[in-house]
């Protein structure tokens, strides 16, 4: 009888064994692989590059910028430096315990540093600086006993120093400078080491290390130094474990496998997904709708829903906070750029497309005409004006040829009046949040557009993972919105006065030669004023610079950049002062930039 039941139960246990050796195989990645792919999808938009981050390899060793121990398959690298990664920093990263060196700075990362760090502890670097992290320094940093470099300069992290960290013997570099931390810099252990260059940025610090004195003139550092931000665990990621309970039937027990395996298919799909190298269809396989504002698209629904089925991370031509951008090139040689912005909060369709409608009815010669929108049921599809110079960041620190002075000047002017427009004369009024070069376009003729109106406010208004400071970019906000959060037109002219400044020296408000003194560009300014240098911060490689028009354009800069917000011209104002004083120079006054 024995022998009758065994097979009986035989299909359903072959079913059994045969579903466990498919799951081991679906998860045959190792742990390291895991955190790395969670690590990954909490990544909201980059250039691609970890497009190669497949979850069917057995182990990460061969992902680019991961580095893994030969012998063990441990990853011991994770370097991922300048490739516009955006969304916050997984805790899962803590998983990684023999992680030695993270590099994640010149980014968009936002969000709490994951006190989950604390975990590593055979790091011993790591370089988070020049990203948008906010919330206080998690006080775990201080289990990292192999520590040797920390850089976290260049975010939005505030409250106090932890003390914790000053037992980390082997710290040799310690850089928290350009942030916006309080109190006093603890004095104990490592912390008399370091000087000046390690807090400067930093705007109600105290201690010996800086040379001003606290209030209470401790030295310590105050009471709630120690309590780190609580660890922000994503909502949803759930372990799913459990027990089948199995009936006697080989049939039930089939049906059982088969739903299961659905599930987790499913599941391990959504979950390590590669997301970032599909097309576009599935956005618009599922009852996707075209919305065209005053007959600016000249198409059918379904040829342009035709078209964007066949989009994919080749026809990508940017990336950004707000989504990834797309060129579509129509049959009849129209060309439009499409920006994919993903969002599924509830009541979010009623309201974008409320929005949208506004921001469809805004027309003027200096802003990115928003053409239409495909309303899909996994993201909105937002339909611009392609302009084939690309983007005043690209012409200015990625292409080989130089603007001259009339084209930055030209470019300068655009800028202003598009701003100007949406300040005062569009209806209803627009503050933008994110001027910056990247959101300046240019046309075949080098004349600018501004992008991205409308955008920052109506994501954040939606509760969104943007947010008011990641709304706009380090290096240009204003220092009264980064302390705040409130933004208001002179927010705005202040980030349009950094803009200025960036197209007269060529260099990006926080350039390399910048953040080692310290400093950014408004900072870099202010220093050459003092020494009656002011002139030194136009580009050496920029040709016809006229001195007349220079001083002028450097004086509006000055006053759009004035740390008081009530000093600062509004809009209309700047582009007054543009063209009464700095279109109309002298002509036979050229400056030599090269010259003492």
């Amino acid at each position: 009888m024995g022998i009758c039941l065994m097979k009986r139960q035989w299909p359903w246990l072959l079913h059994v064994l045969v579903f466990f050796i498919l799951i081991n195989r679906i998860r045959a990645i190792s742990p390291d692989g895991e955190a790395l792919l969670s690590f990954r999808i909490a990544i909201v938009s980059s250039d691609g590059f970890l497009s190669q981050w497949r979850p069917e390899d057995p182990d990460p060793c061969k992902w680019k910028g991961v580095t893994c121990d030969s012998k063990t398959k441990r990853v011991t690298t994770l370097s991922l430096t300048n490739h516009k990664l955006s969304g916050p920093i997984s805790p899962d990263i803590g998983k990684l315990e023999h992680l030695r060196l993270l590099m994640l700075h010149n980014n968009n990362f936002y969000g709490a540093i994951p006190s989950e760090l604390g975990n590593c502890t055979e790091l011993q670097g790591i370089y988070l600086q020049g990203n948008y992290l906010s919330g206080l320094i998690p006080s775990e940093l201080g289990n990292l006993t192999s520590l040797q470099n920390l850089d976290i300069s260049s975010n939005s992290l505030s409250g106090s120093i932890p003390p914790s960290l000053g037992k980390l013997d082997k710290l040799v570099t310690f850089n928290v400078s350009n942030n916006f931390l309080v109190g006093p810099i603890p004095s104990q252990g490592v912390f008399s080491n370091y000087t000046l260059s390690s807090f400067v940025g930093n705007r109600d610090l105290c201690g010996k290390q800086i040379n001003v004195a606290c209030k209470d003139d401790s030295g310590g550092a105050t009471t709630n130094s120690q309590s780190p931000t609580s660890a922000q665990n994503p909502a949803g990621k759930k372990k799913y474990s459990g027990r089948l309970l199995i009936s006697a039937s080989a049939t039930v027990g089939a049906l059982l496998l088969v739903a299961l395996m659905c599930f987790w298919g499913c599941f391990l799909y959504k979950k390590f997904g590669k997301n970032e190298g599909r097309t576009l269809a599935m956005d618009v396989s599922g009852g996707a709708s075209i919305v065209m504002f005053h007959g600016d698209l000249p198409y059918t629904s379904k040829d342009i829903i035709k078209k964007l089925e066949t989009l994919n991370e080749e026809h990508v031509i940017g990336t950004g906070g707000f989504g990834t951008v797309y060129k579509l090139a129509m049959d009849d040689g129209n060309v439009f750029a499409l920006k994919r912005i993903v969002k599924m909060n509830e009541g979010f369709d009623r309201f974008f497309e409320r929005e949208l409608e506004i921001l469809g009815s805004i027309k003027h010669r200096y802003l990115v005409n928003l053409r239409g929108y495909c309303n899909s049921p996994t993201s909105k599809l937002l339909i611009y004006d392609f302009l084939a110079g690309g983007s005043l960041d690209e012409a200015l620190h990625e292409r080989s040829e130089q603007l001259d002075w009339e084209a930055r000047l030209n470019i300068i002017m655009g800028a202003a009046k598009g701003l100007a427009y949406l300040h005062h004369d569009c209806s209803p009024r627009i503050i933008h949040r994110d001027i910056k070069s990247s959101n300046i376009l240019l046309d075949s003729n080098l004349e600018a557009r501004v992008s991205d109106f409308g955008l920052a406010k109506l994501l954040e208004d939606e509760e969104s993972h943007i947010t008011t400071i990641v709304a706009g970019t380090f290096g240009y906000l204003a220092p009264e919105y980064m302390a705040s959060g409130r933004a208001t037109e002179k927010t705005d002219v202040y980030s349009f006065g950094v803009l200025v400044l960036e197209v007269l020296s060529g260099k990006r408000p926080t350039d390399a030669s910048f953040i080692e003194k310290g400093l950014n560009i408004v900072g870099w300014l202010n220093f050459l004023i003092t020494e009656n240098r002011q002139r030194e911060i136009v580009d050496p490689n920029c040709e016809g610079v006229q001195v007349e028009s220079l001083d002028a354009l450097l004086s509006v800069a000055i006053q759009c950049v004035s740390s008081s917000p009530e000093d600062r011209p509004t809009m209309h104002r700047v582009v007054q002062l543009l063209e009464s004083e700095v279109m109309t120079p002298c002509p036979s006054d050229f400056y030599d930039s090269n010259s003492d």
